[in-house]
């Protein structure tokens, strides 16, 4: 009757938490909405006729750099003013850069707008992933990731939909983006305050600011968390490539356009779809064995696509939908795992760190993929992905053989930063 009770408790405690949250992601979700609008809107834009090359690489560009930009930047803001306050200001500099491309097209200033929106979204989602890390318990903090990581993937899709709703050479498209981040803004101060941060011993402060005072880099979280940095970076790969160099697989494989869209949407469904399940599971289990599976089920995966996925196309639907289950649930399993092990000090710094390795990972490889598929052929893309989810389960290999992380170890390596 005891252990019934307590898993009734845990139970009203984690849908507590999960209602406690849903302000937060309702402004995470508006945002990304928008986001995923203007970067449609944007690209759309470009392919117009008579736009320099030049300028089209230099404006897709400003994002990914940007992005980069907000992974190094936030740990300082979110010391100075908060989760929350830091949030605001971010909101204020995407709707910024959200109404630059409603007041003017002229093209060199599209890529301060596109610079200042891949910083603003990179830091947003700093301050939201290093907020769930220290607010989520760890028998909770795979659910809460996975809710997050669900909103932002229902958020990409509902922008893709809202572009189609508008049409996509509608004059109103910018207006409808920028629309939808002041929405976000707006449900800031409608939803109220954010629940108050748990206070750790070594950090009493409840205010939210986490006052991170050193920045774990790369070195310093592999040292910690081996698998979880492999994971990210695999997980920028995989999310990128997956993405971006699906339309150019199914041409190369014979397929028509609207069965290679058919794949991207399949694969991103199941990345939805699985995100809630595989946060339960990571509560429940061993988040390192869950990663190793996951290694393993998306070698395997690569394995068979590359073999034999050209060979019928309702195989390749069943294999693609498979794999989105595995691969896009990676990030969140990996940033559990990763919070697991750190100081809740570290979580912004650490935040900021693992999305800069997320974002190499998304940025350095797609070029990479795209010249081994047109030297080798279509499957080399899935050899790359492959290749990354071999060393995933590697390092999932070592973090159950090694040592478990002591809180000697860990001051030592902070002694170290």
């Amino acid at each position: 009757m005891r252990s019934i009770a307590q898993s009734a408790m845990r139970l009203w405690h984690n849908a507590e938490r999960s209602r406690a949250m849903l302000p937060i992601m309702v402004g995470v979700c508006l945002a990304c909405i928008g986001s995923a609008m203007l970067t449609t809107a944007v690209s759309l834009h470009l392919g117009k006729p008579g736009i320099s090359p030049q300028v089209v690489q230099i404006v897709l560009t400003a994002y990914p750099v940007g992005f980069l930009i907000g992974c190094l930047v936030t740990r300082p803001a979110v010391a100075q003013y908060g989760h929350e306050r830091a949030f605001v200001v971010i909101l204020v500099l995407a709707l910024l850069a959200a109404c630059g491309f409603v007041f003017t097209d002229f093209l060199p200033s599209w890529i301060c707008f596109r610079l200042l929106g891949g910083m603003a979204m990179a830091s947003l989602f700093v301050v939201c992933e290093s907020w769930i890390n220290l607010y989520a318990e760890q028998h909770n903090r795979g659910a809460l990731f996975s809710l997050y990581m669900l909103t932002t993937a229902v958020a990409v899709l509902l922008g893709q939909l809202l572009v189609g709703l508008v049409g996509p050479q509608s004059p109103h498209l910018f207006m409808v983006a920028a629309v939808t981040v002041l929405l976000a803004l707006v449900s800031k101060f409608v939803g109220g305050r954010w629940p108050a941060l748990p206070a750790s011993p070594a950090d009493p402060d409840p205010t939210g600011s986490a006052r991170p005072v050193k920045r774990l880099g790369p070195l310093a979280l592999f040292r910690l968390a081996p698998v979880t940095v492999v994971a990210i970076i695999q997980g920028g790969i995989t999310n990128m490539n997956i993405f971006v160099l699906t339309p150019i697989y199914g041409t190369q494989i014979g397929l028509s356009a609207t069965v290679t869209v058919g794949l991207v949407t399949t694969i991103s469904i199941a990345g939805m779809l699985a995100q809630t399940p595989v946060g339960w599971l990571s509560d429940r289990f061993e988040r390192r064995i869950i990663l190793l599976v996951q290694g393993i089920l998306s070698v395997t995966l690569c394995a068979t696509i590359a073999w034999v996925g050209n060979s019928s196309v309702p195989l390749l639907f069943v294999l693609f939908f498979v794999y989105g289950c595995t691969a896009l649930t990676v990030y969140p399993v990996a940033m559990a795992f990763g919070a697991s092990q750190l100081h809740s000090r570290h979580m912004v710094g650490a935040s900021g760190t693992l999305l800069l390795l997320y974002s190499i990972g998304n940025v350095a490889t797609p070029g990479i993929s795209a010249g081994l598929m047109q030297h080798i052929g279509a499957p080399a893309m899935f050899l790359l992905l492959g290749g990354g989810a071999v060393l995933v389960t590697i390092a999932a290999c070592y973090n159950l053989l090694r040592r478990p992380v002591t809180m000697a170890t860990m001051q030592a390596i902070e002694e170290q930063v």
